[in-house]
């Protein structure tokens, strides 16, 4: 599985919609994707690419394609 494959998994999986749903996804852009949620989803991702997020990064983590911006950072190409 490619590290896309894993990122658009766990949106989905976290947020529980469909595949088609992730362009263009924005936090609070869904019910799920609320606080609550965007602690699950920073864990869940966190915890699939074995890496630990800055304050800094989780905050400005604002949209599915921000998400793809930011993990770069930490040497996970998801673009």
């Amino acid at each position: 599985m490619t590290d896309l494959e894993k990122y658009d998994d766990t949106f989905t999986t976290s947020f529980s919609i469909q595949q088609e749903d992730l362009k263009g996804l924005v936090y609070q852009g869904t019910p799920a994707w609320d606080s609550v949620g965007h602690m699950g989803l920073i864990a869940a991702l966190e915890e699939t690419f074995d890496v630990m997020m800055s304050t800094d990064d989780i905050v400005d983590f604002s949209s599915y394609e921000k998400g793809k911006e930011l993990l770069n950072k930490y040497d996970i190409t998801v673009a």
